[in-house]
């Protein structure tokens, strides 16, 4: 795992938590170290985000589990992996930014995002329709895993998990970051316009 992976983690879930999107140790971040078979650097457990450092990462399987490693992953590893086998991800971003789990609380079967500008940021048109998926929270990786696949579309790369947070991915952090800001500033104005618009964004 090189220096220059770990470093770019860290300094990425500083960006976060300086935003407040990684409160306390909220939150992990992944990169796809080599594909076969599956590695990915991910931000280690129980480190505040705000002060980790290039050391705060460790080596996981496909499964989750460390690999040569006494360093505990994030809880929530496994379903990077799963991601980024089933997406073919080359990053993955997890944060706890509010208007994400708003959104999901309102939009339980999936947030529908149209005629908004900057969904050309998240990577798509602005005509068109664009259904961000949502599956219930669970402390089981596999179960989420089983559901993010479920409803898997290659054209959105994102996942609201309801009362929980988002992942959204990209071919490596940057474009996940890029992605990550634009779709928070679409879930926000979604909730925020809803008792306005009651009918289009019923």
């Amino acid at each position: 795992m090189g220096t220059l992976v770990t470093a770019e983690l860290a300094r990425e879930c500083a960006r976060y938590a300086a935003m407040g999107w990684m409160r306390g140790t909220s939150g992990n971040l992944s990169v796809v170290l080599q594909r076969d078979p599956l590695r990915l650097a991910v931000t280690v457990s129980g480190v505040d985000k705000g002060e980790i450092t290039a050391e705060d990462s460790v080596v996981i399987d496909v499964d989750g589990n460390a690999v040569d490693s006494p360093k505990i992953p994030s809880a929530e590893a496994a379903l990077h992996a799963r991601i980024a086998k089933v997406a073919e991800a080359g990053a993955v971003v997890h944060v706890h930014a509010l208007a994400s789990v708003v959104a999901a609380e309102h939009w339980p079967d999936g947030v529908v995002l149209k005629d908004l500008e900057m969904l050309k940021g998240f990577g798509r048109y602005d005509h068109e329709e664009v259904v961000i998926p949502v599956v219930k929270n669970s402390q089981d990786m596999l179960e989420l895993g089983d559901a993010f696949e479920k409803g898997f579309d290659p054209k959105v790369p994102a996942l609201l998990v309801a009362r929980h947070g988002v992942y959204v991915w990209g071919d490596d952090l940057m474009q996940a970051r890029h992605r990550l800001e634009c779709l928070e500033w679409l879930l926000r104005f979604k909730v925020e316009t809803r008792d306005i618009f009651t009918g289009r964004h019923s």
